[in-house]
């Protein structure tokens, strides 16, 4: 692939992040602030309705192109590498930016997403949605 079509991947990919951001966000603060949950139960929750969010627009529209296989399969392969990823990532950076320093758990989550998405990318690209 060029290097043009990945960079426009990668706008693709963050486009789809930028609404998963949305959800997760909002599931987040329904869950912390409205449920009352644990911050990192909440965390974990909202990371997965994230990636359930991405998953359905990465496979329609930033790899629609590469629409061999089962989409089940994919999904699983998805929640498996990326959801995984973002889940104990997640968990461990809110962790360390809330339990430890004091950070407002909003700001530690949008922290959090940034440090998650490169990897995800490359295992959602490589792996994921890998070229027949």
């Amino acid at each position: 692939m060029s290097a043009s079509c990945t960079g426009i991947r990668w706008l693709k990919f963050n486009a789809v992040g930028a609404g998963g951001i949305v959800v997760q966000l909002a599931v987040l603060a329904l869950l912390k602030t409205g449920l009352r949950l644990d911050y990192l139960v909440a965390t974990a929750l909202a990371v997965e309705a994230a990636v359930i969010h991405n998953f359905f627009w990465h496979e329609r529209f930033t790899w629609a192109d590469r629409r061999g296989g089962s989409s089940w399969a994919r999904f699983f392969r998805f929640n498996l590498t990326t959801g995984l990823f973002s889940i104990l990532g997640n968990v461990l950076v809110m962790k360390v930016l809330v339990g430890g320093a004091r950070l407002n758990y909003f700001f530690a989550n949008i922290l959090t997403i940034a440090t998650c998405s490169i990897l995800n990318f490359v295992v959602s690209d490589r792996f994921v949605f890998e070229e027949s």
